[in-house]
């Protein structure tokens, strides 16, 4: 059996809505490309939630980030794609102990935008899409290796997070 094959075998959620995602988040084939794709599956779906609950709820209270600089780089763009991905892992790794990997994947992400919404309601409205990409992202490539089970999704969020960072450091409005 061929190494794509083998991979295709393994890949997450078979049978569930997950299957709907595109085979590079969940086949852990190719890891440039699944942080690209992660990325490209996470980011305009979630702008355009943000869009949407910004047009449905205009007075909903957003997160403030009070950093600029290269702080806002730092703590966006390495810091909490690194923090984040540490905990998601381990709370993943746990609920695949007990449950099926769409269900552990689903309920990681719901938990993000819950968690996310602690600190502004409507942020967990948004934030649960990526988390599910990130979520995909581990439970794919946990297959292959728990490094890159790690590095895969702290990359793609990394590239989630890129935009709005520059957009903290250089002085435009969120």
């Amino acid at each position: 059996m061929s190494s794509d094959a083998s991979a295709a075998r393994l890949a997450v959620g078979k049978g569930t809505p997950l299957q709907y995602l595109p085979s590079a988040i969940r086949v852990p084939r190719r890891p440039l490309r699944a942080i690209a794709v992660g990325w490209l599956a996470a980011f305009p779906i979630s702008m355009l939630l943000a869009l949407v609950s910004a047009w449905l709820l205009p007075s909903a209270e957003r997160p403030e980030f009070r950093i600029d600089g290269a702080s806002a780089i730092m703590a966006l763009v390495v810091f909490a794609p690194v923090v984040e991905t540490l905990i998601m892992g381990v709370v993943l790794l746990v609920l695949l102990q007990f449950l099926r990997p769409a269900a552990a994947i689903f309920i990681s992400a719901i938990g993000w935008g819950i968690a996310h919404s602690l600190v502004a309601p409507v942020w967990g409205l948004v934030i649960w899409w990526p988390f599910l990409i990130f979520s995909t992202l581990f439970v794919a490539w946990r297959s292959r290796s728990l490094a890159l089970a790690f590095l895969i999704p702290a990359s793609a969020h990394a590239l989630q997070n890129l935009i709005p960072a520059l957009l903290l450091a250089y002085g435009a409005a969120a």
